[in-house]
């Protein structure tokens, strides 16, 4: 992997920023902690490895700039998750979530069970609960994954979530479904390779049957071939 700053220089950078958003007299040194950030690295540049996006992989080498924020909020989440893996610190797991909440306006706890190959693009007001989630999904921003009466949704492989749209309750979402902005899923079951969206005056949800997934364009995998 390419980064704008070496590893060293990544734990010091996000130390300093843990520090000054978070002055609490319990000082976060990330250089204690470098298993933690090689973990999250190593599994950032897995993902990274399946993105068609010439900024996150070159075709040769995938790639990881501190200041671009979608790779970013990222990173932060993986980081937060391998800290909570390697070594349960709530106090610094909180920090990083409070972090990536203060940045990026994404909200999603570092226990969450994310799969391992996802992306977030422009994050800024959404909510990932603790959904079961598969590879491949993407999110953008004002977005909202939450419970009801203690029960998440269920997605398959390829799920897309576009702006302002929401998956709540005891869902079942196929493979490779897409769904349209501001549309609403509440304790519905999609099948597979479907398309959603929510008529702009009524609030209707209309289907239709989907020979594309939206979230192929970001993946060099082919999704039609995957499933759960």
């Amino acid at each position: 992997m390419i980064t704008t700053l070496t590893e060293n220089e990544l734990r010091d950078y996000t130390s300093r920023q843990l520090n000054n958003f978070y002055p609490d007299n319990q000082t976060v040194n990330l250089n204690l902690y470098a298993d933690a950030v090689d973990l999250a690295l190593q599994r950032l540049d897995h993902c990274f490895k399946y993105c068609t996006l010439k900024h996150y992989n070159d075709g040769t080498q995938t790639r990881f700039n501190h200041l671009f924020s979608d790779h970013y909020v990222m990173y932060l989440w993986y980081l937060a998750n391998s800290m909570w893996q390697l070594h349960q610190d709530k106090s610094i797991c909180n920090k990083l979530y409070y972090l990536n909440k203060s940045l990026h306006g994404l909200d999603c706890m570092y226990d969450t069970k994310m799969p391992d190959i996802f992306l977030i693009f422009h994050g800024v007001g959404t909510m990932l609960g603790k959904a079961d989630y598969k590879d491949f999904f993407v999110v953008l921003q004002g977005c909202t994954v939450g419970s009801h009466k203690g029960k998440y949704p269920i997605m398959g492989k390829g799920v897309s979530l576009t702006a302002n749209s929401s998956i709540l309750g005891d869902c079942k979402i196929g493979n490779r479904v897409n769904i349209g902005s501001g549309t609403i899923l509440f304790q519905k079951e999609i099948p597979n390779d479907t398309s959603v969206a929510a008529d702009a005056e009524t609030g209707t949800l209309k289907f239709r049957e989907s020979k594309s997934s939206y979230a192929q364009q970001f993946f060099n995998v082919d999704l039609s071939q995957i499933e759960s």
